[in-house]
């Protein structure tokens, strides 16, 4: 069966994503939402990628190394193996800043014997929209557009260049490197110096894992995730981006295909509550960094989505000369639900601004600052949140009263009045614990359906929606509560399908939904568990483990029938939800009778 069998490499700067058969199918130079290098991903003939070729002899595994988001892809025919180690070089350097080149290096290590292959090197620049010409310039072989706008890419390497040009076969007789890079080096490049890249940015990686909280149960799982959400943020902004790739769709063939290279305000607020718990609270501080960044006027109105370099504009164009993954067109770059009103987006800044204060220190200057942007949520909530959305899955048609968007404004006034507390600014406080009850008065009435004994979609709707699974932990009800535990089997009576969660499934703008969205089974699977039917969510959520790709990793969809990986990849959302509902099992523990409390271990 054809899967999103990739793993992702990355340096906080940009990603790669390479096949289990070795193949460089997916980079964007210098940065994640440059116009990419390669793109065989969305179009097999056109797009480009770089390989070793061998024959059908060889047999391929692929893992990654201990601890960090180095790949390493064994080749070998049982007399003759080579390995390769691919990474994209991040380090500390003396002066505390990092080294983090926009560069890709494939380590190749003669492992036994003498093996053959073909190095495979077709970049095309530009999302390969026009020609690419490469050429053996002696120091390096360079690839570079002559028309439209100016590109280019240089490949380091000490095997010989005009044999990788000419595509002929090559016996490894020791151990070689590629090196691709998105600027000329100033310095000579060699295999001692890719190696002791290699080695620095392994003890990178391995130091960043160890920084990381340990729990007994399915860590594995937690770490592999964490280092993924790790690869998916952008350091110089504080960014976090939504997934690594464009227009992967959510179901083959269909256009319901989106550019994910961006910061969603909601996915990445998440994120930092998550990671933030497993002890990495820079990144928090970063990502809080970037939100007051982007928000110079007091009276702005927050969007849903911001560029990874802050950009406000995000225009949406189709690449119609690439085929799309599968060929499942439109490609697209750049997004147009950047336009769309969500009015949950506030309610899960508000939820990290919370975090911020009661879990690390803040300085008096930036107190004041997000003191300024919570008065900002709060007056932008007051004035808005009785009027409908697009909600959580920005659906493109006609706007409603969706129930998560009003919890989320619920949760907005509910952590400004913490945060108030916390801040001994208690001038404002009756008027919003009177906002806060009117919020949940209205949810508590219009949100609840009588003959589907649930909280539904929207006010007055029959339609079950994943979402309000998160009523319970975002503080709006308790999980004993029958409302909630009737809400949950609502949902699985509705929703579920052999294990796996709908979304929604009254029609969109594009039809019925015909995939699995990762995230939702990830949040039935905990508000199961947190319902009492502890042995049920876990065997659901190992079954849902069972679904990820041979590395461990997770798109933003699965087929209900074939159970193959579908949309954007690897998306920072289901893992962040793998890592929430394993943390809570192993806080609560497994037991179904007792509440038995594990703690996390420190290393």
């Amino acid at each position: 069966m054809d899967n999103l069998n990739y793993g992702i490499i990355g340096n906080c700067k940009s990603a790669a994503l390479i096949s289990d058969k070795g193949s460089l199918d997916w980079c964007c130079l210098p940065i994640f939402d440059s116009p990419s290098v390669f793109a065989k991903l969305l179009d097999e003939e056109k797009g480009g990628s770089q390989s070793f070729e061998v024959s059908d002899a060889y047999t391929i595994t692929q893992q990654y190394m201990w601890q960090t988001n180095i790949l390493r892809t064994m080749y070998d025919n049982g007399t003759d193996a080579f390995e390769v180690f691919d990474f994209m070089p991040r380090y500390e350097k003396r002066s505390g800043s990092f080294y983090a080149p926009p560069d890709i290096i494939r380590f190749i290590r003669l492992v036994k014997g003498a093996p053959k292959f073909v190095c495979n090197y077709d970049p095309k620049l530009e999302y390969a929209s026009t020609e690419t010409i490469t050429v053996n310039k002696g120091e390096y072989i360079e690839s570079y557009t002559n028309e439209g706008k100016y590109d280019s890419l240089y490949l380091y390497t000490n095997l010989e260049k005009e044999v990788i040009l000419t595509k002929k076969e090559i016996t490894l007789d020791g151990n070689a490197f590629l090196l691709m890079s998105y600027h000329e080096k100033l310095m000579e490049q060699t295999l001692d110096r890719a190696y002791l890249k290699f080695q620095r940015t392994k003890v990178y990686w391995m130091n960043w894992s160890e920084a990381t909280t340990k729990y007994p149960l399915y860590q594995n799982e937690i770490m592999r995730s964490a280092l993924t959400l790790k690869a998916l943020t952008f350091e110089k902004s504080g960014a976090v981006l939504a997934a690594a790739t464009t227009s992967l769709p959510e179901t083959i063939g269909e256009v319901r295909n989106w550019d994910y290279r961006f910061c969603w305000v909601r996915d990445a607020s998440m994120v930092i509550r998550v990671i933030s718990n497993l002890g990495h609270t820079k990144y928090a501080q970063n990502f809080l960094q970037f939100i007051i960044d982007t928000l110079p006027d007091k009276d702005e109105k927050m969007q849903i989505m911001y560029g990874i370099n802050g950009e406000k504009e995000l225009t949406e164009h189709t690449l119609d000369h690439l085929s799309g993954y599968k060929n499942s067109a439109p490609v697209r770059i750049g997004n147009a639900a950047y336009v769309q009103k969500q009015n949950d987006i506030y309610g899960i800044l508000m939820e990290v601004i919370y975090q911020q204060f009661i879990q690390f220190e803040t300085t008096l200057e930036n107190s004041e600052e997000l003191w300024t942007v919570v008065l900002g949520i709060v007056k932008i909530v007051k004035r808005h949140w009785q009027e409908p959305d697009k909600g959580i899955w920005e659906l493109r048609t006609e706007d409603r009263h969706f129930t998560f968007s009003k919890l989320l404004c619920w949760v907005a006034v509910d952590r400004a009045i913490k945060i108030a507390e916390v801040l001994n600014r208690r001038r404002h406080l009756e008027e919003w614990d009177v906002l806060r009850k009117e919020i949940h008065d209205e949810i508590h009435d219009n949100a609840w359906n009588e003959d589907m004994q649930a909280y539904t979609q929207y006010y007055g709707s029959k339609d079950m929606d994943a979402s309000t699974l998160l009523m319970e932990q975002y503080g709006f009800i308790d999980a004993k509560d029958p409302r909630f535990v009737s809400t949950v089997e609502a949902t699985e009576r509705e929703l579920c399908k052999d294990g796996l969660m709908y979304r929604y499934k009254n029609e969109d703008d594009f039809g019925e939904p015909s995939s699995s969205f990762t995230i939702c089974t990830f949040w039935f699977i905990d508000s199961l568990y947190k319902v009492g039917q502890k042995q049920k969510a876990i065997k659901y959520f190992d079954q849902l483990l069972s679904y990820s790709n041979h590395l461990g990793l997770f798109s933003e969809d699965i087929d209900f029938k074939t159970k193959r990986l579908l949309g954007n990849f690897p998306q920072a959302y289901s893992h962040l939800a793998l890592i929430e509902t394993a943390t809570n099992f192993a806080k609560y523990g497994q037991d179904e009778d007792e509440e038995t409390q594990f703690k996390p271990i420190l290393y």
